[in-house]
């Protein structure tokens, strides 16, 4: 079996690029079958290896999405072949109306490396909060005592497409046209202690009304805006004074893509509950929802998820966190950010008339562009995808940088090459 060192230091080498892609692929075919609910870059992607991707013209391209910070391991790489193919050939799906072995064991795992206690799983991000919010209502119902629970999230925030979640996502351009929304959410600013200290005070006046607080610990589709420490340190102590739950959604930054496995580590906080999902698969579609044992307040009948912690997905899941772990991919992740932030500094000081700053953790990084450029984040994406570099916005301002943990220094050295070819094309 290919290993994983080799694997970083040289991808083509080991997958090699031999096989040739598909060129029939009709786009026009393709839209008149699917709903528009993406606006689509025109490629269409047929193969992948390590970093890299291969259109259907057999056009290679750097891959700095990895399907939007989820394909932890890169594309095809051996454990996760090896994972899904032994799987798939024992058993894929039995439902949870009976005990699942791999289930239980990636339970272990995640809370063995985790201040939490107890695993429910589901398939997404949106339904690992879905399930999150439900388990908050029922704690402010049943141990805090409250008629009509509140949960406050914040401006900018992302949590995920559903109704109760685009509610609980603090950017209005998500909730347009989808009235009525889902009662019971209240925002504040982000890092705004002062703003969160007034609003649970608001809100509590005639008795207990608050019954959590969910955060990202990093804004992600609100621009790659990490969490300041003292703001943190803040909330959890009224969380704790008022016995709120802290609820983190780790959907985009869990699973070691900050150089720490969850994104909390970085504020020195511990939350009650924790969602995740993107990056513990690898790309297989797989989400959680971790809680303490102090909050654990569901039933049999509370709440479930047909595919949910099916066999396939938590042993391909528990195969790439375990080779997270012992390929020291948290560590790759956090000095190839650091190079990577490096180079977009000098890209910022070369182009002052552009850029603003750039800011993220590990693997996750953001290129901030002035509010008077005259280019969008789109504009460099696109100018990027000329040059076989491919990013994704976060919003209009900032361009974003999420590779697969496994990227190489030399990779981040190329993708920082064609970067500046990109921005020099717009500029």
């Amino acid at each position: 079996m290919v290993s994983l060192k080799q694997l970083v230091k040289n991808p083509l080498q080991v997958f090699g690029n031999s096989s040739e892609s598909s060129k029939d692929f009709q786009p026009e075919v393709f839209d008149r079958h699917v709903m528009t609910t993406y606006g689509r870059f025109p490629l269409a992607l047929t193969r992948g290896a390590g970093c890299r991707v291969w259109d259907d013209q057999g056009n290679e391209y750097l891959d700095f999405v990895a399907g939007i910070a989820t394909c932890t391991l890169g594309h095809a790489h051996p454990v996760m072949v090896e994972a899904v193919t032994q799987q798939i050939q024992t058993l894929h799906h039995v439902s949870n109306l009976y005990y699942i072995p791999q289930q239980g064991a990636l339970a272990q795992w995640l809370t063995e490396h985790s201040c939490a206690d107890r695993a429910f799983f589901c398939n997404s991000g949106a339904e690992a909060n879905e399930g999150a919010i439900k388990l908050a209502r029922k704690y402010g119902h049943t141990k805090l005592g409250i008629e009509d629970p509140v949960i406050i999230t914040a401006n900018a925030s992302f949590h995920g497409r559903t109704l109760a979640t685009i509610t609980a996502t603090g950017q209005p351009k998500y909730q347009k046209n989808f009235a009525p929304l889902v009662p019971g959410f209240h925002y504040v600013p982000f890092n705004d202690g002062d703003a969160l200290e007034s609003a649970i005070a608001s809100l509590n006046t005639n008795g207990p009304r608050v019954a959590a607080i969910l955060l990202e610990a990093l804004q992600g589709e609100g621009g790659v805006n990490p969490g300041k420490i003292e703001y943190f340190k803040r909330v959890q102590q009224l969380c704790d004074q008022h016995k709120i739950l802290l609820i983190m959604d780790e959907v985009q930054v869990g699973v070691g893509r900050t150089g720490k496995l969850w994104g909390y580590e970085n504020l020195g906080i511990e939350p009650d509950v924790i969602t995740i999902a993107k990056g513990l698969g690898g790309g297989v579609p797989i989400g959680a929802m971790l809680c303490k044992d102090s909050c654990d307040v569901f039933e049999p009948g509370d709440h479930a998820s047909t595919y949910g912690g099916n066999p396939f997905v938590c042993g391909v899941a528990l195969a790439v966190c375990q080779t997270l772990e012992s390929d020291g991919l948290m560590a790759n992740a956090s000095a190839r950010g650091q190079q990577l932030r490096q180079g977009l500094l000098k890209l910022v000081n070369s182009y002052p008339q552009l850029f603003e700053q750039v800011r993220g953790w590990g693997l996750i990084n953001g290129l901030v562009l002035k509010s008077d450029a005259p280019v969008k984040s789109i504009d460099i994406v696109k100018a990027a995808t000329a040059q076989k570099l491919l990013l994704v916005p976060a919003g209009p301002g900032v361009v974003r940088f999420v590779p697969p943990l496994i990227v190489s220094t030399a990779e981040v050295d190329e993708a920082l090459e064609k970067l500046s070819q990109a921005v020099a094309a717009v500029a």
